[in-house]
């Protein structure tokens, strides 16, 4: 009997890993959309997003951070924040006392077309979340941190144990 429960949890979390699968394909593929409405590269408009969160969240990037958040060399780095400040998307600033640190600033009309694109997307995912209670949210808030955490360390043990590629046939 106890074997049928277990199918039971194993089928649902398949079901529940396929639905975050989906759910990362839809933010893919909104973020690919962005990336062309502006006329992006999606690399750039991925990088202007973070840079506008960080923002948001009062702790703005610096291009290391950056360069982290968006896994590229120091030089693919700069060669995109080199584009993205020419065409008017972000500024650098040395803000702090120590005036080697650079922060990132995303310039205020990245905001105003983030909010026009993603405002719809966002009012809309809002009604849905209020249809559940604010425990039930706070469940699913402490599964996705666990989740994250979760690939964190995996993706960092990658990181110091990196895997050969496969022979070729």
């Amino acid at each position: 009997m106890e074997e049928a429960v277990d199918d039971g949890v194993a089928e649902q979390r398949e079901r529940l890993m396929e639905s975050l699968r989906i759910y990362g394909s839809h933010y893919a593929e909104l973020s690919r959309r962005f990336a062309s409405w502006l006329g992006l590269h999606s690399t750039d408009a991925t990088a202007v997003l973070e840079i506008a969160a960080a923002e948001e969240r009062g702790t703005p990037l610096s291009p290391a951070r950056l360069s982290e958040r968006i896994p590229l060399s120091t030089g693919a780095t700069t060669a995109l924040l080199n584009r993205l400040e020419s065409a008017g998307h972000i500024t650098r600033a040395r803000e702090h006392s120590d005036r080697r640190i650079v922060t990132l600033r995303s310039g205020s009309h990245i905001q105003e077309r983030a909010d026009e694109f993603f405002g719809p997307l966002a009012q809309r995912l809002d009604a849905t979340m209020s249809h559940h209670s604010p425990r039930f949210l706070g469940q699913v808030e402490a599964f996705m941190a666990d989740l994250n955490a979760t690939m964190d360390g995996h993706l960092a043990d990658q990181d110091t144990h990196p895997r050969p590629p496969a022979p070729r046939p």
